[in-house]
């Protein structure tokens, strides 16, 4: 007897019957900007909003999840990009957004990560976020939405450049990684890196530690991405590019929001890998900001 499709395979199959006319009135492509890597079974672009947003839903089932990356890497830009993430019970489900390289050693390579993690229905989203330089993470922050990210889209962005690594929210500052190589501490400098998305199953550590497993009666699971802006890191008059610039300049240093930051982080944050009392040695940076 042969097996019937994935509840994914058959809701992309569906779609892609009822929006293929739609989708050849894109006004902005974001298929053009980026391709799905893995799980191309389990997603689909459509159109979407009054102003026809190509946007690209992600699936998962008990089979599989998907993901994307963009067609370009870059070295020191601002990706911002926006997401609506599983609704009702999304528990032991993960959505992603986050920077990797292209061909590095996984014992060398630098990311920048966004993981949405899922919950029971009713219960908030959990933002997870965390920095790998030339292989290290346990960088971990994490933090609660002061929205419903499943009823609507959000803007979520990551600016790079060669002095911070900010991540926002809507456009709000919750964190920042600054450069402290002169100090000893290394930063992501050298690695062209992608725009990644993806959603998987990670029901063994995503929720309440893993206590919560995934309902996939409640399958498929579907997060929303469109709306992809990047914008190539701009150095000040008369510098070449980005990794030029000065160490004594303060041209990076503009436009962030220090008191929007701090209010952030103390209403939003509720986790902070440099205030764990349980780790036997806090990490470098940890003492210089």
């Amino acid at each position: 007897m042969a097996s019937l499709p994935s509840s994914c395979w058959r809701s992309v199959l569906l779609l892609s019957i009822l929006l293929v006319a739609m989708d050849q009135m894109a006004m902005a492509s974001l298929s053009d900007d980026i391709e799905v890597g893995w799980g191309q079974d389990h997603s689909f672009f459509y159109m979407d909003g009054p102003d026809d947003h190509q946007t690209l839903a992600l699936c998962l089932d008990e089979t599989h999840g998907s993901g994307f990356h963009t067609k370009e890497a870059y070295l020191y830009a601002r990706f911002d990009i926006d997401i609506m993430l599983v609704p009702d019970n999304s528990a032991g489900t993960v959505t992603t957004l986050y920077l990797f390289p292209v061909d590095v050693p996984w014992e060398y390579h630098d990311e920048v990560d966004l993981e949405f993690l899922g919950n029971v229905t009713g219960e908030p989203y959990t933002l997870h976020t965390n920095i790998f330089v030339n292989g290290v993470g346990h960088r971990v922050e994490q933090f609660r939405l002061w929205f419903d990210p499943t009823a609507d889209f959000h803007t979520y962005s990551i600016d790079w450049n060669p002095k911070r690594i900010t991540i926002l929210v809507d456009g709000v500052p919750i964190r920042v990684f600054k450069n402290h190589e002169k100090d000893g501490v290394p930063f992501p400098s050298w690695q062209k890196m992608k725009l990644e998305g993806s959603l998987w199953n990670a029901d063994d550590w995503a929720t309440q530690g893993g206590r919560v497993k995934t309902d996939w009666s409640a399958a498929p699971f579907f997060a929303n991405y469109r709306n992809l802006r990047v914008s190539w890191c701009q150095p000040s008059p008369g510098v070449a590019w980005c990794g030029d610039e000065p160490p004594e300049s303060t041209w990076f240093e503009q436009g962030l929001d220090t008191a929007a930051l701090q209010n952030a982080r103390d209403t939003h944050m509720i986790y902070d890998y440099c205030k764990d009392a349980n780790r036997k040695e806090l990490p470098k940076e940890c003492t210089l900001d």
